[in-house]
């Protein structure tokens, strides 16, 4: 089902008609989640958010489906083992947006962890998150950990932990489970703010929306409304009334990208830096990033950056763990910066502060989620979609089923489980070929796309050449981009570049050789003039000159 921005007027009109059972404030996976289970209930749903899909902390994390092993060492026990639980599912419901990845813990003398309590950690943290038998930890010596990863600083090694974690596309997860609510028939849109909110006798009844790509507002009801804004939760609390006693604290997180020419590393590793904090450094399309910081963030989170502090905080960190490694300021090819929004506590540090997630159900209303983690999504989706059920019953008398996502695909996941999609692959792989595309082209959409990857084939097996040699496109980059446009709800080039493909963060040559191509394409599909055209020239620019610069 096509889910366009050339559809815009349309499902702004249905947004305007509609008298919604829920209509949801967030795009984000907290948000998007929502939608799916809501409407896989039978619910009449609503969406808006005010940036694109995922353009906040959803495509900012250290793109791990994850348990939270460090989160043993908070005693989050339940957190571990249900965000532990869910990282399978996620996987299973999209193994093309998630992928297990094997991940090295280097033990060193006087490090944060030691060899003992590592292995009754990692224990733990198998039977806690329920890890089937091929991807339980196994414990290193000091040999096999340099022989997964001979980058890894000798002095002092003492070993290793070697367990799995699940690498994900967060951006592209997040678009995944929406479309899969839009397919469910969730009516929602990218780029729509909610400016005012509308009372009854003193109860919430409704939004009014500002169009931020036209300028339009307009009004949309609902029975309920859920905020799930993340790091703009308080801002709605605010419009509410309703911001009392708990609030938020905004930590901002960086990673920086480096080449493997530079970094060559082929192993993922988590790892202890000078003040024992913890850090990631991953192996993705060539590159290597390295994350995540955890500072206090008092500044718009709209627009998050790295700072000098933050990009030598991150090189020390390497310098630090893999001292064979010489990677300085020119090194960094990309960065990205996020916010979380976690739940305060007096007196905690960023990095102590627990993700765990909760509701805030106002006198008016409002229903508002916060905190959590990009793994838990659907649990804190279920939770508050059970909540819903139970009041819609007791204000409309109508029943909905019990949530049913634990076994439902998302978009593009329709492939057969994680078993099933090699075989899915193989199959789609021909029919990419036969489209004219090579071998290592199909493959790569397949991975990417999954069980959407028909549609693309389709487009490239009609007019795919003519229409990428007329805008002197690859045909893979076009057929990426087409998709985008009329399956995505791209709006703008940041849109393709960040949340679509990834490319400002891990392909910049791409980005640079062809963004005027790109520009043009967009241009002559949106009705672009000249003035709309350099206005988006101009915010692409911003875009990267902010992603390689700090």
């Amino acid at each position: 089902m096509k889910f366009s921005n050339l559809q815009r007027e349309s499902i702004k009109q249905q947004l305007k008609d509609e008298t919604l059972d829920v209509l949801i404030i967030g795009g984000g996976i907290t948000g998007v989640g929502i939608a799916l289970d809501a409407t896989a209930r039978g619910m009449k749903v609503g969406l808006i958010e005010m940036q694109d899909f995922a353009a906040g902390t959803s495509s900012r994390s250290t793109k791990l489906v994850h348990g939270g092993l460090r989160y043993l060492k908070q005693f989050e026990v339940k957190m571990v083992a249900e965000v532990g639980k869910e990282r399978e599912v996620v996987y299973e419901n999209g193994p093309h947006v998630t992928t297990p990845e094997w991940m090295l813990l280097p033990i060193h003398k006087g490090g944060t962890f030691g060899k003992f309590s590592t292995s009754i950690g990692l224990r733990v943290y198998d039977f806690l998150a329920g890890v089937k038998k091929a991807e339980r930890r196994s414990m290193l010596s000091m040999n096999e950990t340099l022989k997964k990863e001979p980058l890894v600083k000798s002095e002092g090694l003492k070993g290793g932990g070697y367990y799995v974690e699940y690498r994900t596309d967060d951006a592209r997860l997040t678009l995944e489970v929406m479309k899969a609510a839009h397919q469910k028939g969730a009516i929602a849109l990218n780029y729509s703010k909610a400016d005012e909110l509308l009372y009854k006798n003193g109860q919430l009844v409704g939004v009014v929306v500002r169009d931020e790509l036209t300028g339009e507002r307009y009004e949309v009801y609902a029975k309920k409304i859920v905020n799930a804004s993340g790091p703009w939760v308080d801002t709605i609390r605010q419009k509410d009334g309703s911001k009392e006693k708990k609030s938020l604290k905004l930590t901002k997180g960086v990673h920086i990208v480096i080449d493997q020419s530079k970094f060559p590393m082929g192993q993922a590793v988590y790892f202890d830096t000078p003040d024992k904090r913890m850090v990631f450094a991953i192996p993705r399309d060539g590159k290597v990033y390295v994350g995540t910081t955890d500072t206090f963030y008092e500044n718009d989170p709209i627009d998050p950056k790295m700072t000098d502090d933050d990009r030598t905080y991150l090189l020390e960190a390497i310098k630090f763990m893999f001292p064979s490694v010489s990677v300085g300021e020119e090194d960094v090819e990309s960065s990205w910066a996020g916010v979380r929004p976690l739940i305060w506590e007096e007196g905690k540090d960023p990095s102590e502060i627990s993700r765990k997630d909760e509701i805030w159900h106002s006198k008016s209303g409002l229903i508002t989620i916060a905190g959590g983690k990009l793994t838990g999504y659907r649990k804190m989706a279920e939770t508050i979609v059970d909540l819903l059920a139970k009041e819609l019953k007791e204000e409309t008398n109508k029943e909905f089923s019990a949530c049913v996502t634990k076994n439902i695909p998302i978009s593009g996941g329709d492939v057969g489980g994680s078993k099933g999609f090699k075989h899915y692959k193989e199959e789609q792989i021909k029919i990419g070929l036969s489209a004219g595309l090579k071998r290592e082209e199909a493959d790569h959409l397949v991975s990417l796309y999954g069980s959407n990857s028909p549609i693309i084939f389709e487009f490239v097996k009609k007019a795919g050449e003519e229409e990428a040699a007329r805008f002197q496109l690859p045909i893979v980059l076009w057929a990426k981009l087409k998709y985008a446009v009329d399956y995505e709800m791209a709006a703008t080039p940041i849109d393709f570049f960040n949340r679509r493909t990834g490319a400002i963060l891990f392909d910049m040559a791409t980005v640079a050789r062809y963004k005027n191509n790109i520009i043009d394409y967009m241009a002559n599909e949106f009705l672009w003039d000249d003035e709309k055209k350099e206005f988006h020239q101009q915010e692409l620019e911003k875009a990267i000159k902010q992603t390689t610069e700090a």
